[in-house]
C-alpha cells in the first residue's frame, strides 16, 4: 500500500513539473512574439520615415514636424499609394522592405507632401 502512495505522489510531482514547463514555454513564446512584433513595427517606422524624408527632399519646401512628419508622410503615403496602384490596376514591381512596398509608398508620400506644402504655404492675399 505504501508503494502505491509513493507512486501516486511521484506522478503528481511530475505533472506539476510538466505544468510549470508548459507555462514557462507559453510565456517564452508570447515574449518572443511580442519582441518580434516590436522589432517589425520599429523597422516599418524607419522605412516609412526614410520614404517620407525622400519625398520631402524631392518636393520644394520643408515638411512640418521633422521626423514625425516624415514618418506620417511615409505611413499615410504608403496607404494612399497602395490604394492608388490598386485602383489603377498597376502591379507593384516588388520592391519591398520590411513589409513596405517602396514605389507605391514613395508616390503616395509625394502626394501627401505636395498636399501639405500646398496647405501650409502662405501666399499673399493681393
Amino acid at each position: 500500500m505504501a508503494f502505491a502512495t509513493v507512486a501516486a505522489v511521484a506522478r503528481q510531482h511530475h505533472m506539476g513539473c510538466l505544468g510549470v514547463l508548459v507555462a514557462f514555454a507559453l510565456i517564452l513564446a508570447m515574449g518572443t512574439w511580442a519582441a518580434v512584433g516590436l522589432i517589425s513595427l520599429a523597422a516599418t517606422l524607419v522605412v516609412a520615415a526614410l520614404v517620407g524624408w525622400a519625398a520631402d527632399m524631392v518636393v520644394p519646401g520643408k515638411l512640418p514636424g521633422g521626423w514625425i512628419g516624415a514618418i506620417l508622410a511615409g505611413l499615410i503615403g504608403g496607404f494612399i499609394g497602395s490604394l492608388l496602384f490598386k485602383a489603377l490596376g498597376i502591379h507593384d514591381p516588388g520592391f519591398s522592405l520590411f513589409g513596405v512596398d517602396l514605389l507605391p509608398a514613395f508616390i503616395g508620400a509625394l502626394i501627401v507632401v505636395v498636399a501639405v506644402e500646398l496647405y501650409t504655404t502662405r501666399r499673399p492675399l493681393a
